[in-house]
């Protein structure tokens, strides 16, 4: 399926300020007496909070009217909410979106998964209640193996799933429906799916760049056995929250008074996230999740960029996550007033209030939108003679105030007059009372090192090898801006959605770049002939097997392919060179006598950097491969020599691939 033209949500950024939301991002008012157009009513993102509270009371009811009609004529069952083996998505609070090959979950140097060591690197959060493996994207598209062969060449994934499951979390495969262009696998995607998501025992499917599934598709997944759980991206249309049980809260702009989410409160049931991925505040998606009693996207590494979570905004989601959990039965089956309880004092400082009682318990959620703390009482309805509150996001017990961090959430629990604790609260009053907090919204930014290879032998260089001089170079560089950025830093901060021409775009660099010593680069790239000499010599054996046999492809003067970073490090070793840097590459390419091998193929470098979440390699040349139909392929072609591609790293021989070759360089004596 692909994206349709006419949809408003892939509609042009160019037009206006890419720091301001778009029309569409922004909250839906919802007209006097609920009445709205279907064509809005049942795709709005949120419902806008009207901004006198004087209408607040008539806005609720509103709502209702508006929930009522619309689930009328629709004929809404919610059917699939009641099945025992999906239930668990309206608990799903926190989920991650994790690239397979992330360093805290993949070790590069021992090639091996690292479960607890992930889950450990991220416990600031408050914990996961599953995550989406991501596997293809950005990657896909520098041969021709699909989606599916991206998952199925990873040597034991069922266990990785497995000890996910063992830890308590869900794990969600991802599907690329744009995906049309590589090889075809001899079932359609639906079926090629449902097998998929059934050999590894996933729990759900994140539908990537929709909002939903048609109806082949859904109707594939969810008649598995468990029925697999889907997740659109954005917003999930009405008519489809009855098989999509999950949904994305993704490029959503609120209300100043927190509005309601469409969907969420269509069904209670129907979990939702929130996220805006190049955010480095993401207070307001936070608060909007804590007053729609909704979950959160933790996102921290996008497609390869680190956007890291400050630490006042991990606080306030473990504030949540911790409170949400304990508290889902009221969240979900309780009654839920939004915008009521608040005192008059409390709005006037932007502090807001939302109620959710199911029998004898009351939760209030509490935002504060200011950026300093605010402390009183913000409950305007009196406690009950016998009645008992509690501050279940500090831990303390008959608050006569609470403290509402800047940008901050908090918490009360009110139990009427008689009624027992909850099992769950003293546990969650020890956790919360001991947890320290904290108001740093500093970016915690990370540097991608770039990882510096030893020099290699001194030897006399063939005699057509190209001379790169030592010394300082001003080089042009370029490359497609994708979602992976470049070297350091995110390609987009603080934007609402990225698209053409901001996204995709041609972009063009100068650097200043230092050649250590005179280095001497192959003419052209190392044969399939002389590789598999080099195997022959040596025994040599690669530590992991994939769909590209190291070596074995392509007659003699090919260029070999299937190799990975370490397999062209190890022949390089062996010929008493190294791989020469995607800078003595480029400089190489520009001198007479650069050739390339037939059919063409990206070069490996000596340019790998690590950032401690994301390794990368920049490859360079191009290749004769190109993959059609989307713009989310990787780059294909045959590419100038200024031209550079950010190859995020893949680990187990996923890397290897039959687009990917390289050239071996020689340092040589510095004459000068």
């Amino acid at each position: 399926m692909q994206r349709k033209e006419s949809d408003p949500d892939e509609a042009a950024t160019n037009t206006f300020d890419p720091l301001v939301p778009r029309p569409i991002d922004r909250p839906t008012a919802l007209p006097s007496g609920g009445a709205i157009d279907p064509e809005t009513g049942d795709i709005a993102k949120i419902f806008a909070a009207p901004s006198d509270p004087a209408d607040w009371p008539a806005w609720r009811a509103d709502l209702t009217v508006w929930r009522d009609e619309s689930r009328g004529r629709l004929r809404y069952s919610g059917a699939a909410y009641g099945d025992p083996r999906t239930r668990w998505a309206s608990r799903a609070y926190a989920v991650a979106q994790v690239w397979l090959w992330d360093e805290r979950l993949f070790d590069h140097a021992a090639q091996r998964f690292t479960v607890d060591a992930f889950l450990e690197s991220i416990a600031d959060q408050g914990g996961l209640d599953g995550l989406v493996l991501w596997h293809a994207y950005p990657v896909i598209g520098i041969d021709d193996r699909n989606q599916f062969d991206f998952y199925r060449d990873v040597p034991d994934l069922k266990g990785l799933v497995e000890q996910f499951h063992e830890r308590g979390l869900r794990v969600f495969v991802d599907y690329n429906p744009w995906d049309t262009g590589t090889r075809r696998p001899e079932r359609d995607d639906a079926d090629e799916l449902a097998a998929l998501v059934q050999e590894y025992n996933a729990d759900g499917v994140f539908l990537d760049t929709l909002k939903e599934g048609d109806a082949r598709l859904t109707q594939a997944l969810t008649e598995t056995d468990p029925p697999q759980v889907l997740e659109g991206e954005s917003r999930v249309p009405n008519q489809r929250i009855e098989d999509h049980l999950l949904s994305w809260a993704q490029w959503f702009a609120d209300s100043e008074a927190p509005g309601v989410q469409r969907a969420h409160w269509y069904e209670r049931r129907h979990m939702m996230h929130s996220i805006r991925r190049w955010n480095r505040d993401h207070s307001g998606e936070l608060q909007s999740a804590w007053m729609n009693g909704t979950g959160v996207l933790v996102w921290d590494a996008v497609f390869g960029v680190w956007v890291g979570w400050n630490r006042r905004d991990e606080a306030t989601l473990r504030r949540m996550l911790r409170v949400q959990r304990a508290a889902h039965e009221i969240l979900v089956a309780g009654e839920w007033s939004p915008l009521e309880g608040a005192t008059p004092e409390a709005i006037a400082a932007g502090v807001y209030v939302s109620r959710w009682t199911k029998n004898d318990a009351t939760l209030w959620t509490v935002v504060n939108r200011a950026e300093g703390d605010w402390t009183g009482d913000p409950l305007a309805a009196p406690l009950q003679e016998g009645a008992r509150r509690y501050d279940v996001t500090a831990g303390t017990a008959d608050p006569a105030a609470v403290t509402v961090p800047g940008r901050g959430v908090t918490g009360v629990l009110e139990l009427a007059p008689g009624a027992d604790e909850p099992a769950w609260l003293p546990g969650l009053l020890r956790e919360a009372a001991a947890d320290p907090g904290s108001a740093d919204a500093a970016f915690p930014a990370r540097e991608a090192v770039r990882i510096v290879p030893e020099p290699s032998e001194s030897a006399a260089a063939p005699a057509d090898a190209l001379r790169v001089e030592a010394g300082p170079h001003r080089l042009t560089v370029t490359y497609r801006r994708r979602e992976t950025g470049f070297y350091q830093g995110a390609p987009y901060v603080e934007e609402w959605k990225p698209l053409p021409p901001r996204l995709h775009d041609d972009r063009t660099e100068t650097l200043d770049v230092e050649i250590r010593r005179p280095v001497a680069v192959a003419a052209r790239e190392v044969s399939a002939g002389e590789f598999r000499r080099f195997l022959d010599a040596t025994g040599y054996e690669p530590v992991a097997s994939a769909r590209f046999l190291c070596g074995t492809a392509g007659a003699d003067g090919a260029p070999v392919t299937g190799v990975s970073l370490a397999d062209a490090r190890a022949y390089a070793a062996w010929a008493g060179a190294r791989l020469p840097d995607e800078f003595e590459w480029q400089l190489a390419a520009e001198r007479p006598g650069f050739q390339r091998r037939t059919p063409a193929v990206w070069n490996w470098t000596e340019s790998e950097h690590s950032d401690g979440v994301t390794r990368f390699a920049m490859l360079k040349g191009g290749s004769d491969h190109r993959a059609e139909g989307s713009d989310w392929y990787t780059d294909g072609g045959r590419r100038d020599a200024t031209f550079s591609l950010k190859y995020l790293m893949p680990g187990l021989g996923v890397e290897r691939s039959s687009g990917i070759g390289f050239r071996i360089a020689r340092d040589l004596e510095d004459t000068a």
